[in-house]
């Protein structure tokens, strides 16, 4: 499985009606050991939102 598809594949589990809190986000990132912004493109493509953002950007 692509690294790419890795991260697809762990942001759709870890979804929870369409959507994802931001720490999460972030510890799912440094469980795959790929930078936040992968994930953040995951999210995007797969029409997840991201929540609780502690930096206040989404």
């Amino acid at each position: 499985m692509a690294e790419n598809e890795k991260v697809l594949q762990a942001v759709k589990e870890r979804a929870v009606d369409g959507r994802i809190p931001c720490a999460e986000a972030r510890r799912l990132a440094a469980e795959l050991g790929v930078p936040i912004g992968e994930v953040g493109r995951a999210a995007n493509e797969l029409k997840v939102k991201i929540v609780s953002c502690e930096l206040g950007c989404f």
